[in-house]
C-alpha cells in the first residue's frame, strides 16, 4: 500500500502530511529505509559519513520551567545549582581544542537572572579568545527566556548575539511540536514561539539545527505535525542544516514513570527514514547514537542518515535521563567504516575538516581487526 507513496519520493515529488502518516503508520519499515538510503544517496552523493568534535557544556542547570521528561534541571535556590565560571568553560575549550575539536555547543537551563547582557559577555570574551572556534550555543527555549527577561523581540536578540560572536543555534527544546503535547509534558515556550525564534535565526544570517523528541505521549498525528512545521519553516528562511530525531530517555524523570509504552528500535528507524523522505528540503539527517546505541545509531546511516553527529566529550542533559552510551573518535570512524561509508570530520557548518594523524588512526583499527581475523581464524 505505501509503494506510490515511495514511487512519488523517488520520482523528486513532494509528500503529503496523509503520505508520512502512512508511513509512519506502515509495518513495512525495511522498505521505507530503502527508498531513504536512496534519497540520502542523491542527496548526499560519494558514501561520505560525517561527524564533529565538540562538547557540549551545560553553563547552569538553574531552570525556572518544569518539564517532566528532564532530569537535568534544579529549580532556583535547591541544592545542587551551579552557574560555571569563563574560566571553567575556557578549559574545557581547551581540552576540546586539545584533541581536535572546531566548536563547542552550550546550553543550559532558564536562568531567572539571565539579561542579554549576561549571554553578549559570555559570547564575546569566548569570541575573543577563540575567533576560530565555532560558538554553536543555546536553543529556542533560551533565546525565548531572554526575550522574557530583557523584553527585546527575538529578532533583536539574534542580532546581538550574532555580534557578540554566536555562529549558530542548536534546535533543542523542540521536543513534539503540537501544544496538545507540550502542554502536558512542559511549561517553557510554546510551539509558535519556538518557530518564531527560528524564523528570527534565520534572518539575521544564522543557522540552527532542528530536532524532535517523540515518545513523550505523543501519536503519529503529532509527529507528523512536528515534520510539516520543520519543513514549512525550512520552505521559509532555508536555514535549517540538519534534522536530528531521537527517543525520549526515561530513566530518572517524571514522565518517564508515567509512560507505559516506549518507541522501539524500530520505530526509531523508521522515524529517520521518514523524515529523510518527508523533510526533501533539508540537507542532513543526523542518527542519535548517544540516545539508540552505537550499533542502531549505524544502522540508522541506511535508513537515511548521513551523519552521526558528535562524538560527546561531555552531555549532561541526556545522560542524566538515562543515556550512558559513550564514544571516542575512533568509535564513530569505525562504525561508519563498518557501515560501508566513509567517515569524514566536519565543523558546525558542514565544512570538511581534515587533520593530521587521522590515517594512523583508521590504519591501526584496520590492523587489530586483521590481527583479531587471524587470531580467530587459528
Amino acid at each position: 500500500m505505501i509503494q506510490p507513496i515511495l514511487d512519488k519520493a523517488l520520482a523528486g515529488e513532494r509528500l503529503t502530511s496523509e503520505d508520512c502518516t502512512a508511513l509512519l503508520e506502515s509495518k513495512d519499515f525495511v522498505r521505507i529505509g530503502l527508498a531513504a538510503d536512496e534519497i540520502r544517496q542523491r542527496k548526499n552523493p560519494g558514501d561520505v559519513v560525517t561527524y564533529i568534535i565538540d562538547r557540549n557544556i551545560n553553563y547552569t542547570n538553574v531552570c525556572n520551567v518544569v518539564c517532566t521528561f528532564c532530569a537535568f534541571y534544579r529549580r532556583p535556590g535547591k541544592p545542587e545549582t551551579y552557574v560555571h565560571s569563563i574560566e571553567e568553560i575556557e578549559k574545557r575549550i581547551d581540552e576540546t581544542i586539545a584533541i581536535g575539536g572546531t566548536g563547542v555547543l552550550m546550553q543550559g537551563g532558564l536562568h531567572p537572572d539571565f539579561n542579554i547582557e549576561w549571554y553578549e559577555n559570555l559570547l564575546s570574551i569566548l569570541h575573543a579568545k577563540y575567533p576560530k572556534f565555532q560558538l554553536h550555543c543555546f536553543s529556542p527555549p533560551e533565546i525565548h527566556n531572554i526575550h522574557l527577561i530583557s523584553g527585546l523581540d527575538y529578532e533583536t536578540i539574534m542580532q546581538r548575539l550574532k555580534d557578540a560572536g554566536l555562529n549558530s543555534l542548536p534546535g533543542g527544546g523542540g521536543e513534539i511540536l503540537d501544544d496538545e503535547v507540550r502542554a502536558r509534558v512542559s511549561t517553557k515556550c510554546n510551539t509558535q514561539e519556538w518557530l518564531d525564534v527560528m524564523r528570527a535565526v534565520h534572518k539575521v544570517g544564522l543557522i540552527s539545527t532542528a530536532t524532535m523528541m517523540f515518545g513523550i505521549g505523543d501519536k503519529i498525528e503529532h509527529r507528523v505535525r512536528h515534520l510539516q512545521r520543520i519543513r514549512d519553516v525550512q520552505d521559509e528562511t532555508g536555514g535549517f542544516t540538519a534534522f536530528i530525531p531521537w527517543t525520549f530517555q526515561r530513566e530518572n524523570t517524571a514522565l518517564g514513570r508515567k509512560i507505559t509504552e516506549e518507541p522501539t528500535g524500530i520505530d526509531y528507524l523508521q522515524m529517520v527514514a521518514v523524515s529523510r523522505l518527508f523533510l526533501d528540503n533539508v540537507q542532513h539527517i543526523q542518527a542519535s547514537w548517544l540516545t539508540q546505541g552505537l550499533k542502531l545509531g549505524q544502522t540508522a546511516l541506511r535508513f537515511g542518515a548521513d551523519d552521526m553527529g558528535s562524538i560527546m566529550i561531555e552531555e549532561n542533559v541526556v545522560s542524566a535521563a538515562g543515556a550512558h552510551v559513550e564514544a571516542n573518535e575512533r568509535d564513530l570512524r569505525y562504525q561508519i567504516r563498518e557501515a560501508g561509508f566513509t567517515p569524514q570530520q566536519r565543523d558546525i557548518l558542514y565544512n570538511y575538516i581534515n587533520r593530521e594523524g587521522i590515517d594512523d588512526l583508521d590504519k591501526s583499527d584496520s590492523m587489530k581487526l586483521k590481527q583479531l581475523t587471524v587470531a580467530f581464524a587459528d
